[in-house]
């Protein structure tokens, strides 16, 4: 899969963007892990144009990480020209358009998701984008904003006539929010549309090696993006490279195993952002992967009060030890 100039190889697996969740750190941690793009969290046009300092450093990449796309969102056209110049200018590999963030203060702003509900402007914006930039230019989007207004066949079109290099479809509309199931029925109709030939990229509800290979196997997607089942378990993108190489599951990691790379993943954040921030930010990924585990409770009530990398590490290895022989280690 191609976008541009950009090689990315067979059935490539992309780290969806997603806020206070795709800092630099997890970025590195998920390259490490077997993505193959990352996205960098999606920053605001607005404050990028206000150079509002939290936004602005959302723009710091890191070869480490590469490739890596930035995403920006607004409903301004003038405003996200001006942001994507600036993020242009942190030199990504790709620009990505967010035309899919459901959550109300973006989408009902007319930003994200928002702009399903006025076309026009979502191709008047990437046309302006792609017009402003030399780099590739892609964009991210949902079915519709209703079940009443799938519109995302449509829509993909236009995209592509308007420019952009690749398309990622989350396979719900923004009514559903993160709710249902994802249809992936009409992201493979735009995939067999012969009028699409730029890359198509689909999103939701991959969750393991099994459902990655049932996508691609039954919607002959180019890529596949993944969010919400890299929190707490990056080594998700190492599972799926490894059964679709091979056809084999790797076996489930031990739960020693899973609190050493936990403790990896905080270490990167702290070294990054300092301990304070960098605790803050590695916690949403500490509270997930243990969570099944029998009379976790205390323990895992005392990782996420802990405030010192060391403090962390130590009840990560009391983890690890205490339940080293737990039969169903790496379940979920």
């Amino acid at each position: 899969m191609k976008i541009g100039t950009l090689d990315l190889g067979d059935k490539p697996l992309f780290l969806a963007p997603m806020e206070d969740v795709t800092d630099p750190s997890f970025r590195v941690f998920c390259k490490e892990q077997g993505a193959d793009m990352m996205y960098t969290e999606f920053v605001s046009a607005d404050a990028l144009v206000r150079n509002v300092n939290r936004s602005l450093r959302k723009l710091e990449l890191m070869d480490a990480e590469r490739p890596v796309g930035i995403q920006i969102y607004g409903s301004d056209i003038d405003k996200m020209v001006v942001a994507a110049q600036m993020a242009e200018a942190a030199n990504p590999e790709v620009i990505d358009l967010n035309f899919g963030c459901p959550v109300k203060k973006i989408a009902g702003k007319g930003s994200g998701s928002g702009l399903l509900l006025d076309v026009p402007k979502m191709i008047a914006i990437t046309e302006a984008v792609v017009k402003a930039v030399k780099v590739p230019v892609t964009a991210k989007t949902r079915l519709g904003w209703d079940s009443g207004s799938l519109v995302i066949e449509q829509v993909a079109e236009q995209l592509q006539d308007a420019g952009v290099q690749a398309l990622c479809i989350h396979g719900r509309t923004r009514e559903q929010m993160y709710n249902g199931q994802a249809d992936w029925s009409l992201i493979g109709k735009v995939k067999a549309n012969p009028r699409m030939l730029i890359p198509i990229i689909g999103n939701g509800d991959v969750n393991s090696p099994l459902s990655a290979k049932y996508f691609f196997d039954t919607y002959h997607v180019d890529g596949i993006m993944i969010g919400r089942a890299a929190i707490g378990r990056p080594w998700i993108f190492n599972e799926i490279k490894h059964y679709l190489t091979t056809g084999e599951l790797l076996p489930p990691l031990t739960i020693s195993r899973q609190a050493q790379l936990m403790d990896d993943i905080v270490r990167k954040s702290c070294d990054m952002i300092g301990e304070r921030r960098g605790i803050l930010h590695a916690r949403r990924h500490l509270a997930i992967p243990f969570k099944h585990l029998p009379n976790i409770r205390p323990l895992r009530i005392q990782l996420l009060r802990e405030k010192t990398v060391e403090g962390i590490s130590k009840v990560l290895r009391q983890i690890g030890e205490t339940y080293a022989d737990y039969s169903e280690a790496g379940s979920e």
